[in-house]
């Protein structure tokens, strides 16, 4: 079978780290496309537009297959790639986490750094309300009227999650289906006559 769930986080949440006078301040939130993460980006520059340096990992998609981060101003490694080890830790995605700092005189080395930007990360995710959810295809649905009872009943049986519909003569209705149960849904709908069913995605 198909591993057809992902974890992410229900709301934002915060996390901090204090080390000789440097404060880490680290912010994760929900997000489901690089537009997002740049307006998030956005919101936390204005909003800390007095830290030193806004550093930041990402990760998006069901399969994780988008994901960044960056070191923004810090030593290569210290900051980006150990914010981006603990959304992999706790196997997180469309979730950006950012930790913005604020110098506090001393330097705090290489080891210093990376110490700081994983606590300050694990401390913000350890307080995330985490959700398990699936993968789901998205399809539409097309048939005149008097099937309405056959789609409706597979539907019911089906436990499917209506996203549209529209009932005319001619009716159509878009729907998810958990990715494991698809092809099972798929093959039901293709086997009523009159009814038209099309991929449209995964999400």
């Amino acid at each position: 079978m198909f591993e057809d769930t992902y974890h992410t986080i229900a709301a934002p949440s915060k996390g901090l780290y204090k080390d000789k006078g440097s404060k880490f301040i680290a912010l994760a939130h929900p997000v489901r496309s690089e537009e997002e993460v740049k307006a998030k980006l956005e919101e936390v520059r204005k909003e800390y537009h007095d830290a030193r340096h806004h550093c930041y990992a990402y990760v998006l998609g069901f399969d994780k297959s988008a994901y960044r981060y960056n070191d923004d101003g810090e030593p290569s490694g210290t900051a980006g790639r150990p914010i981006f080890g603990q959304l992999q830790s706790k196997d997180l995605t469309n979730v950006l986490l950012i930790v913005v700092r604020y110098f506090g005189g001393t330097k705090l080395g290489v080891s210093g750094l990376i110490t700081a930007y994983k606590t300050a990360s694990r401390d913000a995710l350890q307080t995330a309300d985490i959700l398990s959810l699936t993968v789901n295809d998205v399809y539409e649905l097309s048939f005149e009227y008097p099937l309405m009872n056959e789609v409706m009943r597979v539907i019911k049986d089906e436990n499917l999650k209506i996203d549209e519909q529209d009932f005319q003569i001619s009716c159509k209705l878009t729907f998810q289906v958990r990715k494991n149960f698809s092809l099972r849904v798929y093959e039901r709908f293709s086997n009523i006559h009159g009814v038209k069913i099309t991929y449209l995605k995964t999400i």
